[in-house]
């Protein structure tokens, strides 16, 4: 039988004009203390991008996310906070913040993949 692992994630939401609070959903990112799994996947709908905010570059928000993705995972680009302990990494990540780029408030699961559980999110929330 396999251990099924309690996990918090959270979507990754991009807020092209944070006064008007519209946003897409365009990745995941889920945190599992007991392995120390942290993992994202996100996709950025340049078109749907175009249309909420055409002045926003959209190279500019893909090397955020890219930026973003670097400090989940830990990348030795990804600067001071990618160094961090994977539990710091995500609360980092999850923190409330007035930017392009957000997340929803954390959510609790149950898990026995977390690799697939983390793709099942992202085809959900943001496919």
């Amino acid at each position: 039988m396999h251990d099924k692992h309690l996990y918090e994630y959270a979507v990754i939401r991009l807020v092209p004009q944070v006064e008007r609070e519209e946003f897409f959903n365009v990745g995941v990112v889920l945190y599992c203390k007991r392995p120390r799994f942290i993992g994202m996947r996100f996709q950025l709908d340049a078109k749907k991008l175009e249309a909420f905010c055409p002045e926003l570059d959209v190279e500019q928000v893909q090397k955020n996310l890219e930026a973003f993705k670097a400090i989940c995972t830990g990348a030795q680009n990804g600067g001071p906070i990618a160094q961090l302990e994977p539990a710091e990494r995500f609360r980092w990540l999850t923190a409330t913040r007035s930017s392009v780029i957000q997340t929803s408030k954390t959510h609790p699961g149950f898990s026995v993949d977390l690799e697939a559980t983390l793709e099942c999110l992202f085809t959900e929330l943001v496919v």
